[in-house]
């Protein structure tokens, strides 16, 4: 571990605090727990007006959930790999968070196909309507984070691995950003089963 950077990072969390990027990634995250809590909010407002149909959650939406809890330790690791400028590790840990994040939007759209086949298509009635937008709404987000990881992909395959403070600053934003993606499914996917 190369103790100056440890020392320049340092010095300049305690003359700023906080960087202006963490903190205006900290408050768009702010404002996406708000809009996915007005969702909710939403949900059970308009389930207690009828018309409601009542469904399982597609199995699938399960699985999602351990798809990306993986991809977040997998990206967890791959930023302890970077620190310690394990360029093998960072680089494959990296691709494999990357594979679990692409395979998580697809296995959304399976389980929007699986909620169609089980007679819950877009549009017939508020309680389908609702889980489709609050997971599409959600793999939005997760395609964004999929751009950050890309990007960081590209940089550890076309440059040398060396620990630079901009580098683990972008890093770090996209580790945090992957991190809230994940905690805010599995709050959707507890709050959609506990509605069942």
């Amino acid at each position: 571990m190369d103790v100056s950077i440890e020392k320049r990072m340092q010095a300049e969390t305690r003359r700023n605090k906080i960087h202006p990027k963490k903190l205006a990634l900290w408050v768009a995250i702010v404002s996406l727990i708000m809009m996915f809590t007005a969702l909710t909010s939403a949900y059970i407002v308009r389930r207690a007006a009828g018309n409601w149909l009542e469904f399982s959650i597609p199995s699938i939406f399960y699985v999602n959930t351990l798809v990306i809890v993986a991809s977040s330790l997998t990206l967890h690791a791959a930023y302890r790999a970077f620190k310690r400028e394990a360029e093998g590790a960072y680089k494959a840990l990296l691709g494999m968070t990357f594979l679990l994040g692409t395979a998580f939007v697809i296995l959304q759209y399976f389980g929007w196909l699986q909620m169609e086949a089980d007679g819950v298509p877009l549009r017939i009635n508020p309680s389908g309507d609702f889980v489709y937008a609050i997971s599409s709404l959600h793999a939005v987000h997760v395609l964004g984070g999929l751009a950050a990881l890309g990007v960081a992909l590209a940089m550890a395959f076309a440059r040398k691995l060396r620990r630079t403070p901009a580098r683990q600053l972008r890093l770090e934003l996209t580790l945090t950003y992957w991190h809230f993606v994940d905690v805010l499914w599995i709050y959707l996917i507890v709050f959609l089963s506990l509605q069942r």
